[in-house]
């Protein structure tokens, strides 16, 4: 395949993810709404009712409501999704989970110790380091005007930002994972992360506070888009990061010098998916459409075009 030619294999998939995102949103929005609307016999903009509930909960008290979208709910996500999965790390049950394991055998189940040590990291990231930086962020938004006001933003104006953050995350990310993967900064900062060259959940943000700063490039996210409520799936996007199994996509992670971004646009870009291209992780790196982990459908042995 031509370069030219996988940039473009790599826009298309992209655009495919963010275009049938936002296609979802746009078609079913008004029929979700209607029928929650029914369920709970609200009547108007549902959303905006909702909306404004929580908001008055608050009672004006602006710097609680954005620490708890961007902080609190996105951390108790983290937590939630992360704390089943780590059952299934600690136990190794039930099996009909543990087969869709992208390296089979390895972290099952997972050292005790080693756990410990990175739910003491990942905690001190996300309390110690990232609570700072939401007040800060807060501080920062406040001089622009209200970074909590009572009105929703429109619908459309939702999936434009929405659109906005996927592009700015596959930059962001790219670019600031790369430079942490320089020699001179990964064996002080970077080279923590890789620790657990079989990850689990939690070890997303499990990496030296300074990283946990800088990449995923979590401040300027919150800075660049202006909405509370954007603002909080960014946060939970940046949180609750893939584990070491995949029901979606199954490809490992960055191979050390491959593989930076997000969607591909920028690492067929650039070449730094060229030898990721060639192993049997990418054959893997597909839709799964059934229950058969694609372990076993794609086995081993298995070679291209079978």
């Amino acid at each position: 395949m031509s370069t030219t030619g996988g940039l473009w294999d790599s826009v298309k998939k992209a655009a495919f993810v963010i275009g049938s995102g936002i296609l979802f949103l746009a078609a079913f929005g008004n029929s979700l709404t209607w029928h929650l609307q029914r369920f709970w016999g609200a009547s108007g903009d549902f959303w905006q009712k909702l909306w404004t509930q929580v908001y008055l909960l608050f009672e004006g008290h602006d710097a609680a409501l954005f620490f708890v979208g961007t902080m609190l709910a996105p951390t108790s996500v983290f937590w939630m999704l992360n704390g089943l999965l780590l059952l299934v790390d600690t136990s190794g049950k039930p099996s009909f989970i543990t087969r869709y394991r992208i390296q089979e055998g390895r972290n099952d189940p997972v050292d005790p110790a080693k756990l410990r040590q990175a739910v003491r990291t990942v905690l001190f990231n996300q309390v110690l380091v990232s609570g700072p930086m939401v007040v800060l962020v807060y501080l920062l938004a406040s001089r622009t005007g209200r970074p909590c006001g009572p009105e929703l933003p429109t619908f459309h104006r939702g999936l434009m930002e929405l659109a906005l953050f996927s592009m700015l995350e596959e930059i962001l990310f790219y670019y600031s994972h790369r430079l942490f993967h320089h020699p001179s900064l990964y064996k002080h900062f970077h080279k923590q992360h890789h620790e657990w060259t079989a990850p689990i959940g939690i070890v997303s943000i499990y990496a030296h506070p300074l990283e946990h700063v800088v990449q995923p490039p979590f401040f300027l996210r919150l800075l660049l888009v202006d909405s509370l409520r954007m603002a909080t799936l960014m946060s939970v996007a940046g949180r609750v990061r893939p584990p070491g199994r995949k029901l979606i996509s199954a490809s490992p992670g960055s191979r050390f010098n491959q593989c930076f971004g997000v969607f591909g646009v920028l690492d067929r870009l650039h070449g730094t998916d060229s030898r990721f291209r060639q192993t049997k992780q990418y054959e893997r790196h597909t839709l799964l459409t059934s229950l058969t982990p694609l372990t076993h459908s794609i086995p081993e042995n298995h070679k291209k075009g079978q």
